[in-house]
């Protein structure tokens, strides 16, 4: 009873959770939910929503809120002794998610449920759980004979082992490379943030001088501003060959037979189902029905793009001749030209931003735009336990002051952090005996932290980021659902998931949002019209290259998982270059090993789901289009938006709610205007 991952009356106890208590807490409540599951299943068809599907939910949630606290430590606080624990712990939860998934007795009574009377008068959410339970049944091997079913449950152990070591080799090999330099000569053209970070980690790893890590703020202001060619060539190389074969730790935490044992484990699970490929079995979870449906999106995408991309990558061409005489385009010196030539275009680069987005003023425009859109007020909750000193914890009220959610932030880049940006779920939404369960989110960025004493200052990117996945948490932490399984974000379809954070980023190019928070840090004046509109302007700034960029990613992952099988073993490398041939205009060079850091795909939850970011950019785009119309702050919009898709989770299908909200079917035309993608169609 002393350990803190069994008390789960509030928040979780992070200053007191311990190595130790990990695999024991996770032993007694994996013992204790089986001994439930079989005592609900005592009386065969006699179940009800009651007497079963709620008691399960309570154990599923009970669970998820034990185990939520080690999954986050492990991605924002990794050491040996926590890493360990977690990974004895994944296959006891495996083998654990595999019982409940291949359970005859649970199969049949939700299968009776299914079939009552009693189905027919439980509410539109209700209904979707047991529908999800029973396609998961499915999905789980319910109708494989005894031999197929101990291979599905062998597979899913060893996938969630290697994703798990996929990972951490990319974290281990991110944070093994570290560049120190002493002449400030060989840094000129990086800004005074950049320097100022450089010299901070120098200063905390007992060194003069500027030292440089592969961590994302540290890594792209090199890209972007160095002067000096041969520092972003090798920064480009540490960096495109972590945790692969190439580059300065080549072998060291190498992902390539990690990466191919994956991709074979899913063929064999999709198999097993009686599924052509992986992505097939994919989208049985998802909106899109067939691979034909997310190839030609994506072909049809890629069609639109590539004419523009290799117009803006000829004009890059052209700068670089002329500012170096350079026959040709590096892929390291693409971000130095690139930021050369939006300074041309536009007048104005990242750094001119930066000032304009201190942190504190930052949170405040964020909270400021979603009480307008929403009515929410947001106030931060101090003496909350946290992982880090940085984290901090808010909470959201209704206009009536009533509390619909919490959330961690925790904002900045540091050792043992996984890098990216994300949220992630530490209490669901539920309707208990005597009150709701609020849900709390965390979300996690890699932000440039403050430097001395001042606010960290943010790029206009960060910004964006940080809309991003506040987005997401608004999606977790607004629903009305009351049923874990379907609150949220859970149950929400993947390709529709990105919805809400995409749209959340509109308000971070519109002039009267940021005019709620833009203010110069020392003169506090807002953006000027001149530099707003410069920003603007430089919004579409090599749209086509971006485009092409994140198809060539969703294109990848797609046909990987679509074109994998035991008689077809895809060579990894070379469909990526077979992919770029197609959609990529810039070339890559032979050591480049890109998926080796691929951890959406090898890690994570976009397994042939990568395309979901465009899909969802669609309905986003479209989505905010309402509000272009409307008026972006039109509070009856806003409060539309809210009750049609933010509130709903994932209790009802995402077309019908999309189209609840914007009264009609997706158009792509707002996609293609905000990326600055126009067809000869529409000139």
């Amino acid at each position: 009873m002393d350990n803190p991952l069994l008390q789960i009356q509030d928040l979780p106890r992070f200053s007191e959770i311990r190595p130790e208590h990990i695999e024991p807490a996770i032993d007694q409540l994996l013992a204790q939910n089986r001994a439930q599951v079989a005592a609900l299943l005592i009386n065969p068809g006699h179940s009800t929503w009651e007497n079963t599907i709620q008691p399960l939910e309570d154990l599923d949630d009970h669970l998820n809120r034990t185990w939520s606290p080690v999954n986050h430590l492990h991605s924002v606080a990794d050491n040996i002794d926590l890493r360990i624990a977690y990974n004895n712990c994944l296959p006891k939860l495996s083998d654990y998610a595999t019982d409940m998934g291949q359970n005859e007795a649970l199969y049949r009574a939700f299968t009776q449920i299914a079939g009552s009377e009693e189905y027919n008068q439980l509410s539109a959410g209700q209904k979707k759980i047991i529908d999800n339970a029973l396609r998961d049944f499915r999905l789980s091997g319910i109708h494989l004979d005894t031999a197929r079913k101990q291979r599905y449950r062998e597979i899913q152990q060893e996938l969630s082992r290697l994703q798990t070591r996929f990972e951490e080799n990319l974290l281990d090999a991110t944070q093994a490379w570290k560049k120190l330099i002493i002449n400030r000569d060989q840094l000129a053209g990086l800004p005074e943030s950049s320097l100022a970070l450089a010299a901070q980690t120098a200063k905390r790893e007992g060194h003069d001088g500027w030292m440089f890590t592969l961590e994302f703020p540290s890594y792209m202001p090199v890209m972007q501003y160095a002067e000096n060619e041969e520092l972003r060539k090798e920064m480009y190389l540490a960096y495109v060959t972590r945790a692969s074969d190439q580059g300065p730790h080549a072998g060291r935490w190498d992902n390539s037979e990690i990466m191919v044992t994956i991709l074979d484990l899913r063929y064999q699970l999709a198999r097993l189902l009686d599924y052509p490929s992986y992505a097939h079995y994919s989208l049985a979870r998802k909106m899109a029905r067939t691979p034909e449906d997310v190839m030609v999106f994506l072909d049809g995408l890629a069609g639109q793009s590539l004419p523009v991309a290799q117009k803006e990558l000829a004009e890059l061409k052209i700068l670089a001749r002329k500012h170096a005489g350079a026959g040709s385009l590096n892929i390291w010196d693409i971000a130095f030209y690139s930021e050369k030539l939006r300074q041309q275009k536009f007048d104005f680069s990242q750094e001119d931003l930066r000032p304009y987005f201190p942190v504190p003023q930052v949170l405040h425009g964020l909270f400021s735009v979603v009480n307008l859109l929403y009515g929410i007020s947001i106030r931060e909750r101090k003496g909350i336990d946290v992982w880090h000193p940085d984290v901090r914890f808010f909470d959201i009220c209704d206009s009536d002051q009533a509390l619909r959610g919490c959330f961690y932030l925790d904002l900045y880049a540091r050792s043992h952090k996984r890098g990216g940006a994300w949220m992630d779920e530490c209490i669901v939404r539920k309707k208990t005996c005597h009150r709701i369960q609020s849900p709390v989110a965390y979300l996690t960025c890699n932000f440039t932290p403050p430097l001395g004493e001042n606010p960290a200052l943010l790029t206009h990117d960060e910004v964006i980021t940080l809309f991003h996945e506040f987005g997401h948490g608004l999606h977790h932490m607004l629903t009305r659902v009351d049923y874990p399984s379907v609150a949220g974000i859970n149950g929400v379809p993947w390709d529709a998931v990105e919805l809400p954070s995409q749209f959340m980023e509109n308000w971070c190019w519109e002039r009267e949002a940021l005019d709620l928070f833009a203010r110069h840090i020392i003169t506090r004046g807002t953006l000027s019209n001149n530099l707003y509109e410069k920003m603007k302007s430089a919004k579409t700034f090599q749209g086509g290259m971006q485009m092409v960029r994140q198809l060539e990613f969703a294109l990848f992952d797609f046909r990987l998982h679509l074109e994998y099988s035991s008689d077809n073993k895809v060579d990894i490398q070379s469909l990526l270059n077979e992919v770029r041939s197609r959609v990529a205009v810039v070339s890559h060079p032979d050591f480049n090993r890109f998926q080796h850091g691929f951890s959406h795909i090898f890690a994570g939850g976009y397994a042939a789901g990568y395309y979901s970011y465009k899909w969802a950019e669609v309905l986003s785009s479209d989505a905010f289009s309402k509000f272009e119309e409307k008026g972006i702050f039109d509070r009856e919009t806003g409060q539309e938006f809210m009750h049609a898709i933010l509130e709903q989770g994932g209790s009802r299908d995402p077309m019908e709610l999309f189209i609840e909200f914007r009264g009609r079917e997706p158009r792509i035309e707002p996609l293609l205007r905000h990326a600055g993608i126009t067809t000869q169609e529409q000139l």
